[in-house]
């Protein structure tokens, strides 16, 4: 029998099955009252033999939570925060919480029909995660009722905010590449009022020297060829490792070393950032990258919003998690 078709079990079934008050039942269900241990787990384990789901919204109205959790995103294409949803959810679903994503496409209107809409849903929170670092996030979000948590977002001050660690990655990045020789290391990166941007290229000029160049533009492949045609069309010494900000910029780069007759990793070692994996998998040769460790972001947030939802104390400011190191072939090193 399908579930569709199975007869929803009641409180009075699971009840009747473990010889006991419907009271003792709902206490030993819910983790109320005074059941002791034996008589709650032979009730809850009876309820889960006979298929008993409890009613979500009655057990919203006891514990006065509605068990959802909402996500808003100016994230337009998912690309950062669909893996950031899915460690929130990872998070949250063995707890039973449900989460709603909403995407506001940077519309102040949209933002704010999507928080009536979580707030008419009675959400026991919201989690706000933007694309880039220095971006405002809707300023209705500090008047709401309900608590809110940050995520590759910054709030304002007294908020709990997780982000990855942009300095710490392009470390990685230029210390992988100094490991394996290289002297003459370039930054080629997206655009200098990102801060993400400015972030990455000033710890590459303190790892590599004050006067190291770095080139902004465009996260997009067709900058990446470009910085490379600029470069190599140049007169001076040549870089042999470049560090690029972004994948897409870093697959451009390749592409454009390999139009002339630049081998990579041989004569330039080439590292991205973001792990974007149908990019940094499918370059040629496969780009060793930086990952920003986005489902541990999620998972952070998800557990920092579960924990505020109950009411406990979780000490506000600014996290900022570690980025990992993807090594594959474009550097020159080993592939993990």
């Amino acid at each position: 029998m399908s579930l569709i078709d199975a007869k929803r079990r009641t409180i009075h079934d699971v009840a009747k099955a473990a010889g006991v008050s419907i009271s003792t039942a709902s206490n030993a269900l819910n983790g109320t009252g005074r059941t002791n241990p034996e008589t709650r787990d032979r009730v809850r384990k009876i309820a889960e033999e006979i298929g008993f789901r409890p009613n979500a919204l009655a057990r919203g109205l006891l514990q006065k939570r509605s068990h959802a959790i909402g996500m808003l995103t100016n994230d337009t294409y998912g690309r950062l925060t669909l893996p950031m949803a899915a460690g929130v959810s990872e998070v949250l679903v063995d707890q039973g919480v449900s989460v709603f994503l909403c995407a506001t496409n940077n519309d102040p209107r949209l933002a704010r029909l999507h928080l009536d809409a979580l707030l008419d849903r009675q959400v026991d929170g919201i989690i706000f995660t933007a694309t880039r670092l220095d971006l405002k996030p809707p300023v209705e979000l500090t008047r709401l009722p309900i608590p809110v948590v940050y995520v590759f977002a910054e709030g304002p001050p007294e908020s709990v905010a997780f982000i990855p660690d942009d300095a710490q990655g392009a470390r990685l990045a230029v210390e992988q590449l100094m490991r394996l020789g290289r002297t003459r290391i370039l930054h080629i990166t997206g655009p200098e009022d990102y801060q993400a941007a400015r972030t990455r290229a000033g710890a590459y000029r303190k790892s590599v020297g004050e006067g190291a160049e770095v080139l902004f533009g465009n996260w997009s492949e067709e900058w990446g060829r470009e910085a490379v045609d600029t470069v190599f069309g140049r007169e001076g010494s040549k870089p042999d490792a470049i560090f690029c900000g972004s994948d897409e910029i870093a697959r451009g780069v390749i592409d454009a070393l390999r139009d002339v007759n630049i081998s990579v990793p041989e004569d330039v070692s080439v590292v991205g950032f973001d792990n974007w994996e149908v990019v940094s998998k499918q370059t040629r040769p496969p780009l060793t990258t930086v990952d920003m460790e986005l489902k541990e972001l999620g998972h952070q947030a998800g557990l920092a919003i579960l924990s505020l939802s109950k009411g406990e104390v979780f000490d506000p400011g600014v996290r900022k998690l570690p980025c990992s190191l993807i090594v594959r072939r474009s550097c020159g090193a080993e592939q993990t």
